[in-house]
């Protein structure tokens, strides 16, 4: 993805120096990144593992000069998200665009939604309307998830400023409120409609910034939405894949909204609610 020469967003709030490491820190490794990451997309309770590999609270630790790439890229990429919604929402929504905050953190911080650490993975919380992100979690989808390359990581915050675009079309709320009032095979089934809508508009958002994209960008994204699909990473823990308790969807499933919102670049082509098959 072609970045060099693109503004930096202002709407980052950066704290990652004053977070620290909290009890996550000490644990370290590559192998740590991957329990976390599994742990969110399959939907896996690993604070069993966390406790029994951590034991003791970090101190805080220097920011790496890879992690300050990782938050110029991300900021950058922001920066890009807010363009194209900004233009999209009065030609499709006949209405403005209020950009979301992105939070910046390491090991773990806190969020009106609850805590927020590496192990629940990058995520947005609608009542505060920011997007949180561990800029450690780049390095766990390209090294241990298979997704490598620049515009994988950046689908992963487009990803989330997609959910932030469905709390302004109130998609969110009315969600939330059928999710309470469902059983959680239910409930579970409407997640899946949520982030596959939300994968879909990832790849509106790639349409639009299409001139900012280099040869296998595309396939970057695709391949890191095939990476975290509900199936996948089922296999990866050791488990039988379960689609009553898939929350994102399958690989398949990933890469194929992606591609629709891609190919469309039409919030109306993000429609999962209304497919019979998704």
């Amino acid at each position: 993805m072609r970045l060099r020469g693109v503004r930096r967003s202002s709407n980052v709030e950066d704290r990652r120096r004053r977070s620290g490491g909290g009890g996550i820190a000490p644990i370290g490794g590559i192998g740590l990144l991957v329990v976390l990451a599994i742990g969110y997309f399959a939907g896996i309770d690993v604070t069993p593992l966390l406790d029994d590999l951590s034991g003791q609270t970090g101190a805080p630790r220097e920011i790496s000069a890879e992690e300050e790439r990782a938050a110029e890229f991300s900021s950058q990429v922001l920066a890009t998200t807010e363009e194209v919604w900004t233009q999209i929402f009065p030609e499709q929504v006949g209405r403005s665009y209020a950009a979301p905050v992105l939070v910046l953190f390491s090991g773990q911080t806190q969020s009106p939604c609850g805590g927020a650490s590496g192990a629940t993975g990058p995520f947005y919380c609608p009542i505060d309307q920011k997007a949180y992100l561990d800029t450690e979690f780049f390095a766990t989808l390209s090294r241990e998830l298979g997704a490598s390359g620049d515009f994988a990581s950046a689908y992963v915050i487009a990803h989330e400023v997609a959910h932030h675009v469905q709390n302004e079309l109130g998609i969110l709320g009315q969600v939330d409120e059928a999710r309470r009032s469902s059983g959680q095979t239910q409930a579970n089934a409407l997640t899946v409609r949520l982030e596959l809508q939300a994968d879909c508009l990832a790849g509106v958002w790639a349409t639009h910034v299409d001139g900012l994209l280099e040869p296998g960008d595309i396939e970057e994204a695709l391949n890191a939405a095939r990476m975290i699909g509900d199936d996948r990473l089922q296999r990866r823990a050791g488990q039988v894949p379960q689609p009553h308790t898939f929350t994102h969807g399958t690989s398949e499933q990933r890469a194929s909204w992606f591609a629709r919102g891609y190919d469309s670049g039409d919030i109306r082509a993000c429609n999962t609610f209304s497919a019979e098959q998704l």
